[in-house]
């Protein structure tokens, strides 16, 4: 496995969000650093409350719903746990959904901007969903 996995997530489907975490478990669970940045469609899932059920894109995103698959949230948090995931909100999608830092999960890293994120990039794959 690659040292340093970056994903970039911007989409709010259920196929990708799944993916998503499911690579961050795995690479975390493999000893894997990750670092996700959040934003645009896909940073509204992260919400603490009333946060809404993410549309399935096709045949695949209904199957994980009816058979009960892990969630997309809790495998995040599981590669959170297992101490190598960092999961970054992106703060100009906060501003524009009129959200703060206590309006997420808690294991949210504090938010940042994309420029940063990509300062970070060097020796990393990176990954988009």
């Amino acid at each position: 496995m690659p040292e340093s996995i970056r994903i970039i997530m911007t989409s709010g489907t259920r196929e990708k969000l799944q993916m998503a975490a499911m690579t961050a478990a795995v690479a975390a669970a493999g000893g894997t650093d990750v670092g996700i940045f959040l934003s645009m469609n896909a940073l509204p899932y992260f919400r603490r409350e009333g946060v809404p059920e993410a549309p399935a894109e096709g045949e695949v995103g209904h199957a994980l719903r009816a058979r009960n698959a892990p969630r997309f949230l809790d495998l995040f948090a599981q590669a959170v746990d297992l101490g190598s995931a960092k999961i970054y909100p992106c703060s100009m999608a906060l501003d524009v959904l009129s959200l703060g830092p206590g309006d997420l999960v808690s294991y949210l890293e504090k938010p940042t901007g994309l420029t940063k994120f990509l300062s970070e990039l060097e020796g990393s794959h990176v990954l988009t969903f």
